[in-house]
C-alpha cells in the first residue's frame, strides 16, 4: 500500500497487529507501515498469508515481519512479546484485532462455541493488552517518538452496541471489549497511555464473505447501510493510523465506528 500523502505519522515506532494475516488486521498493517511503523504481523495458523502481507508490506518500502502466536493462549502471548523485545527492544502500538466467529441459534449453541469465540475474541484481548501495557510501563516515556507512552487499540464492532441473534457469543465478546476498552483507558490514562476502540461495520473481509456472497444478500446487507456502500479494511487502517497517532493525543477510552452509518439504526429513518 503506497502512501500518497508521504507523511510518517508513525515513524520511529513498533507496532503489533494480531490477526494481522488477513482482512481488517492486514488492512491495518499496511496502513501502519506506510506511515513509517514497522509492524509486527501476529497469526494464529496462517503462516503463508502472514507472509504475503509482509512481503507486500515490504515490496511497498515499509518494515514488517510476521510472529506466532494463538492470543487466547497466555504461554504463547508471553513468547511472542519475548520474541518482540529481543528483535525490537520494545513496543509502541498495540492493535488487538484478532477475532473469530463461530454461529449458532442460541438455544443450539454449544459451551465450545461459546469458549473459543470468548476465548479469542475477549480473553485475547486482555492478554495481549495487558502484556503490552506493562511493556509500556517498563520502558517509560519517549516524546521524541511519542507523546504517549503507548497506545493500544481494540478492535470492536458494530455490535458492541447493536444485538445480533444467532451471534450471540460474538456480540456479547465484542460488548465486553467496550467496558475492557473503557476501564483499560481509565486506569492507564495516569500513565500516559492510550486506549481506543474501532467498531467497524460490514468490511468486506473474509470474515462476513457468506452474508455478501450473492447480489441479493449483498442488497439487503446494504439496507443496514445508510452511506450505501461497504467499507475496506483501508478505512479501518486509517481510522487505526490516526488514532496511533500524536494528531489524536488527547483521545482515550472512546470507540470510533467506522460503519457508514449502521449504528444509525436505518430500520427507523422512515417509521420513527
Amino acid at each position: 500500500m503506497a502512501n500518497s500523502s508521504n507523511s510518517q505519522r508513525l515513524q520511529n515506532q513498533i507496532a503489533l497487529v494480531t490477526g494481522g494475516s488477513s482482512g481488517i488486521g492486514a488492512g491495518v498493517a499496511k496502513a501502519m507501515a506506510a506511515e513509517g511503523a514497522t509492524v509486527i504481523v501476529n497469526y494464529a495458523h496462517s503462516a503463508e498469508e502472514a507472509a504475503a502481507v509482509v512481503a507486500d508490506i515490504k515490496k511497498a518500502g515499509g518494515r514488517a515481519v510476521a510472529i506466532q502466536a494463538d492470543v487466547s493462549k497466555e504461554d504463547e502471548v508471553l513468547h511472542m512479546f519475548d520474541q518482540i523485545r529481543e528483535q525490537f527492544q520494545t513496543l509502541h502500538i498495540l492493535v488487538n484485532n484478532s477475532g473469530i466467529q463461530q454461529d449458532s441459534p442460541f438455544l443450539e449453541m454449544s459451551l465450545e462455541k461459546w469458549q473459543k469465540v470468548i476465548d479469542v475474541n475477549l480473553t485475547g484481548q486482555f492478554l495481549c493488552a495487558r502484556e503490552a501495557a506493562r511493556e509500556f510501563v517498563r520502558r517509560g516515556p519517549q516524546p521524541e517518538v511519542s507523546k504517549a507512552t503507548g497506545k493500544i487499540i481494540c478492535m470492536s464492532s458494530v455490535h458492541e452496541v447493536i444485538p445480533w441473534a444467532g451471534h450471540v457469543n460474538y456480540a456479547t465478546s465484542k460488548g465486553g471489549i467496550m467496558q475492557l476498552m473503557k476501564s483499560m483507558a481509565q486506569e492507564l490514562a495516569p500513565q500516559r497511555i492510550r486506549v481506543n476502540s474501532i467498531g467497524p461495520g460490514a468490511i468486506a473481509t473474509p470474515i462476513n464473505l457468506s452474508a455478501r456472497d450473492t447480489p441479493e444478500e449483498e442488497r439487503n446487507l446494504l439496507t443496514l447501510i445508510p452511506y450505501g456502500r461497504i467499507g475496506d479494511p483501508a478505512d479501518i487502517g486509517m481510522v487505526a493510523v490516526w488514532l496511533a497517532s500524536d494528531e489524536a493525543d488527547y483521545v482515550t477510552g472512546t470507540t470510533i465506528f467506522a460503519d457508514g452509518g449502521m449504528t444509525l439504526y436505518p430500520g427507523f429513518a422512515d417509521n420513527g
